[in-house]
């Protein structure tokens, strides 16, 4: 059996087609199960992040392997140059060995890679589609990205896409301590960027989310508000930050709604950062004069600052990877 990894992400594709790509937190067992059913292959895991989009599985020939992918997938890529990377054999674990350690992030080192790989991987385990080969290689990846973590300092500094995402509203506001924010969604990526906007001291925090009970959760450790979901456009004039990362498969804010408050805002300056993939916000809200929207690919430009403070603790990181690969394969 080889191993074999066809992936799409930041580096390859813009958030346009990645968001073609992405699955659900809820739905990647489901994902790899019907992955093994499309191609034929005996074991499978699908990891679905913010900014990549990858699959894992065994096969019996990996050049045949990434035919029936790529044919089975070549619906999403209509229109736009071909996005994917292709890795198998040691290659394709030395792959899966950078992205859980972070060094394939569009943030150096970011912490919340290594959490999503392993939902990824246990979602997949439950679902029946992994086997000996996927179950060592992925145990195996786990103990090394934790080894590079903690004998590396590749986590210096900001490297969350939450804590970009405050620096990025600081960088417009100034700062935050007059501001008002609210985070649509309660899942992990809103959670983090909500500790953030508070360490930076944020004024108020509203939570939104389509589950009541999550975001009166998430308020309450934030010492802020919950709202029903389908009332966030009520308390928006009063709010100077949205950060959306819901998990929808559409668009949840558009421009009409944006434009149906604004005389209320007194046009005041409204700053939307959308982390969510597929998209929170249709990009035609940012034409409103006074709008700043920023999706996840604009947050490139501040993590390259951050990355260049660890580029040097890189080199570490690949020896401890490649030590740990000869005992693997």
């Amino acid at each position: 059996m080889e191993l074999v990894c066809l992936g799409v992400n930041h580096k390859t594709a813009p958030v346009e087609v990645r968001e073609r790509f992405a699955v659900g937190n809820t739905k990647l067992g489901m994902a790899s199960a019907d992955l093994l059913k499309l191609v034929g292959a005996t074991e499978g895991v699908v990891v679905s992040t913010c900014n990549r989009t990858e699959f894992y599985l065994a096969a019996e020939s990996a050049p045949e392997m990434f035919r029936r992918l790529e044919e089975s997938l070549a619906e999403k890529v209509h229109g736009h140059e071909e996005p994917f990377y292709r890795h198998d054999k040691r290659d394709a674990a030395r792959h899966l060995c950078k992205v859980v350690s972070g060094l394939d992030s569009m943030l150096l080192g970011e912490t919340e890679i290594f959490g999503q790989v392993k939902q990824a991987y246990q979602q997949a385990h439950a679902a029946g589609t992994t086997g000996p080969m996927l179950n060592k290689l992925f145990q195996k990846v786990f103990s090394v990205g934790k080894k590079v973590r903690t004998m590396t300092r590749i986590q210096e500094g900001s490297t969350s896409i939450g804590n970009v995402a405050v620096e990025l509203a600081e960088k417009i506001f100034g700062h935050l301590k007059n501001s008002e924010v609210m985070v649509l969604g309660a899942g992990e990526m809103s959670r983090l960027t909500a500790q953030a906007l508070v360490s930076r001291g944020a004024k108020s925090i509203i939570v939104a989310n389509r589950t009541h009970d999550k975001a009166i959760e998430l308020a309450n450790e934030m010492k802020g508000r919950a709202v029903r979901f389908d009332d966030w456009l009520g308390v928006l004039e009063n709010v100077d930050v949205v950060i959306s990362s819901t998990g929808a498969p559409h668009t949840i804010i558009h421009k009409e709604e944006i434009e149906s408050v604004r005389r209320a805002r007194k046009f005041r300056p409204l700053f939307l950062i959308d982390i969510a993939v597929p998209r929170d916000i249709d990009a035609a809200v940012g034409e409103i004069e006074e709008v700043y929207l920023y999706d996840i690919d604009a947050l490139q430009q501040i993590a390259e600052e951050a990355k260049a403070r660890r580029q040097r603790q890189i080199i570490e990181c690949e020896n401890i990877i490649e030590n740990e690969l000869v005992k693997l394969i």
